[in-house]
């Protein structure tokens, strides 16, 4: 079926649809073999709150980027290969219901469907997808990805030091490594994490300490299943400053 949708008109028109919607900023789609599966809005799960992101499946890359004029226009453009992506359902809790977790090496982060039905068809197709794509491609199941972020709500005085407050002038920093919202001074050293950034990126001094060699593993109370975090499903969205942070 996607292989005969491949080069069809229709689909033709569809991508080059999505293409103009994002302008000149976004990236060219069109490929030879790439078909587009599915779009539809999803809650994400920033840093801060939950934002409305307009999400497209193709049968290679998962796009998706900010709602600026409702299936008109659309900004700050975000491609993930899937053949890195691993999911995994989130249990409903409150408000937050029909979420799942897109990981990949490099970011991972929430969504959430509006109905469990819809939330059923995304992860059944994405899932497809990637069987897919690791079938032809012979290559194995991606094995790490990069940690979840704690929001920032669910922290209010440093997870590595526990005694720093945060206050407008204390504020909160992510460790790139395992996710925790952590003080300055808890955070003021860098280790490069290739599958993250080119560049050394901010790190809890645990796991500063344990990425040189030089610490076990952490043996704390909270732990990154973490259900005290709420599954620890918040995520820093790129557009948020996380270079900061």
């Amino acid at each position: 079926m996607v292989d005969r949708l491949a080069n069809s008109e229709a689909n033709s028109k569809r991508i080059g649809l999505v293409e103009s919607c994002f302008g000149a900023a976004g990236q060219p789609l069109a490929i030879p073999g790439r078909v587009l599966i599915g779009e539809g809005v999803l809650t994400k799960l920033c840093r801060k709150k939950p934002k409305a992101r307009q999400f497209f499946l193709f049968n290679d890359i998962l796009v998706y980027g900010n709602i600026v004029i409702q299936k008109k226009k659309y900004n700050k453009q975000h491609i993930i290969p899937l053949e890195s992506v691993t999911i995994d359902t989130v249990p409903d809790e409150g408000e937050l219901r029909n979420g799942w977790l897109i990981k990949t090496p490099t970011k991972s982060f929430a969504v959430y469907a509006a109905t469990a039905t819809e939330k059923s068809e995304w992860m059944n197709h994405i899932g497809k997808c990637v069987r897919e794509l690791l079938q032809k491609s012979g290559k194995s199941p991606t094995g790490e990805h990069a940690a979840v972020w704690v929001p920032d709500s669910e922290a209010s005085v440093c997870m590595c030091c526990k005694k720093v407050k945060f206050t407008p002038v204390s504020r909160r920093h992510h460790c790139r490594k395992c996710g925790y919202v952590v003080c300055g001074p808890c955070s003021e050293k860098k280790f490069l994490l290739p599958s993250q950034s080119s560049k050394p990126v901010r790190v809890c001094e645990h796991c500063y300490a344990l990425l040189s060699g030089s610490l076990g593993p952490r043996s704390d109370s909270i732990g990154r299943s973490g259900a005290n975090f709420n599954n620890n499903t918040l995520s820093d969205d790129e557009d948020e400053d996380d270079s900061s942070d």
